[in-house]
């Protein structure tokens, strides 16, 4: 496929393609939702400024970084200091709910339609807004299991719970809503004082099979797992796929080119495969589509969350 088209960068100037989207989506007899990071940064999961800074400050000021992502990849001295900065990046990016209600919202878009979920993102919040978990597949990991690093066998292993005793060996407490707590100063800063940058040796997690270190089941390399569920998440969706039926309308939201071969890429070979089909694209700076489907596809270049707003309405 060749060509692109865009379109504009506000909802103000593309006010005509969301009332198309909108039409798409109310004569959808089926809706394929690709997911990519856009749509968590537009849910309020930024990996630097406030939330960086609340949560991760002491890190960055050692160590002259300022986002989650940098920090993710630091070679940190020992394990109890890695396992400090992972255990709060885990908590903070899963097992909280979002900033905002973007995922709630996009799922009082679809709910009554027949759909299923593709996504890169590993933060859960789709089954945490109400999306049904059969209808899901999370093709890159999830921030909520860990894996044996070597890996010596295909199982993951869920770690909200010795997350959590890293997170209090700390310093910090859980509140009632789940939401992470820290020390403040007087002036309503996070108090670093009174957290530790390093977990007590023996909460450190090795493998239960072959003693090796765990890791995050995060794909990254050859060594990713694709446990059982990953792979009867993958047979569901090709399973929905082949078994399609009526209206489709395949709808990407905040997809990068990062991995563009898992949801931009097939989404617009199979639009193009299919006359009766319909492809949308939201996303601020990267909204374009193939000219050959050029006249079944909306492409709004503007903010993700402020389009589902107007969706919504």
């Amino acid at each position: 496929m060749s060509g692109k088209i865009s379109t504009s960068r506000s909802t103000e100037t593309c006010s005509a393609e969301i009332e198309r989207l909108g039409q798409l989506l109310q004569n959808a007899d089926t809706v394929v939702i690709g997911a990519g990071a856009g749509l968590s940064t537009a849910a309020g999961f930024r990996y630097a400024g406030e939330r960086f800074r609340k949560y991760l400050g002491d890190f960055g000021q050692k160590y002259s970084f300022s986002d989650m992502y940098t920090g993710g990849f630091y070679p940190y001295d020992t394990p109890e200091e890695s396992w400090s900065f992972w255990s709060r990046n885990i908590y903070i990016n899963r097992f909280m709910q979002a900033p905002s209600s973007v995922y709630a919202d996009l799922f009082e878009l679809v709910r009554h339609k027949d759909y299923f979920v593709l996504t890169t993102n590993v933060d859960h919040q789709f089954q945490k807004n109400g999306f049904d978990k059969n209808r899901l597949f999370y093709t890159q990991g999830d921030y909520g299991l860990w894996q044996c690093s070597r890996p010596c066998h295909k199982r993951t292993y869920n770690n909200k719970e010795k997350v959590v005793k890293m997170l209090i060996a700390q310093g910090f407490s859980i509140g009632e809503r789940g939401e992470l707590l820290v020390p403040k100063t007087e002036t309503g800063e996070t108090d670093y004082d009174q957290l530790r940058m390093r977990i007590p040796s023996d909460l450190i997690p090795y493998c239960p099979v072959c003693g090796e270190p765990m890791t995050m089941n995060l794909r990254s390399d050859d060594r990713f797992v694709e446990d059982e569920g990953w792979h009867q998440a993958s047979e569901r969706y090709m399973a929905f796929l082949r078994n399609r039926k009526g209206t489709v309308l395949f709808l990407e939201l905040g997809v990068g080119y990062n991995t563009p071969g898992i949801i931009k890429y097939p989404f617009w070979q199979m639009a193009a495969k299919d006359p009766d089909a319909a492809y949308a694209c939201i996303n601020e700076g990267e909204a374009f589509c193939p000219e050959e489907i050029r006249d079944r596809s909306v492409c709004i270049n503007a903010d993700l969350g402020a389009v589902i707003t107007e969706l919504n309405r």
